[in-house]
């Protein structure tokens, strides 16, 4: 990695990619700075690792924020994890699922719109982070119910929303 600014505080912001790299530093989480405008990262999720991914769109101030779950869709499931993905995103308030047609990978994808400086606070930061592992780790079993556990998209929707009551 490149310097930076070693401490950002609640109350100040910096370039997007720096203030990311700061919080995966603080988090013991490794991560690359591809270019000024891309970040690459890794962490454990619940339920599996998931590679995070951001990049810097300086010419509309936007901040696309991936995160990937490791779940190939083979072409005989395309058609449910499809129905799936609808009914996920109906669910969603900041961000949504896809499938990319490069590789047939499910990704968790959201785009924050800075404000006129481009600057992203320590508090965006965390949002933005804890937000796509937060659904990440929220829908991967429905994914896994359906691609490998011969559920419908609705079965396997309705078993991965139950919460659990107590504490084992």
């Amino acid at each position: 990695m490149r310097p930076r600014e070693p401490d950002y505080t609640a109350d100040s912001d910096a370039a997007p990619i720096e203030m990311l790299a700061a919080l995966f530093e603080a988090r013991g989480w490794e991560c690359l700075i591809v270019s000024d405008d891309e970040l690459t990262g890794e962490v454990q999720g619940s339920w599996a690792k998931y590679q995070l991914r951001a990049i810097w769109r300086s010419e509309d101030n936007v901040l696309q924020f991936l995160c990937l779950p490791d779940i190939r869709v083979a072409a005989d499931k395309r058609a449910r994890a499809y129905e799936l993905l609808s009914l996920v995103n109906e669910q969603m308030w900041l961000g949504h699922f896809d499938i990319w047609s490069n590789g047939d990978v499910l990704l968790y994808r959201h785009g924050a719109l800075l404000g006129d400086d481009g600057m992203l606070s320590l508090d965006q930061a965390q949002a933005l982070v804890e937000t796509a592992i937060d659904e990440c780790d929220r829908f991967y079993p429905a994914f896994q119910f359906v691609l490998w556990g011969e559920k419908t998209p609705r079965e396997a929707l309705d078993a991965a929303m139950v919460d659990v009551g107590g504490e084992a």
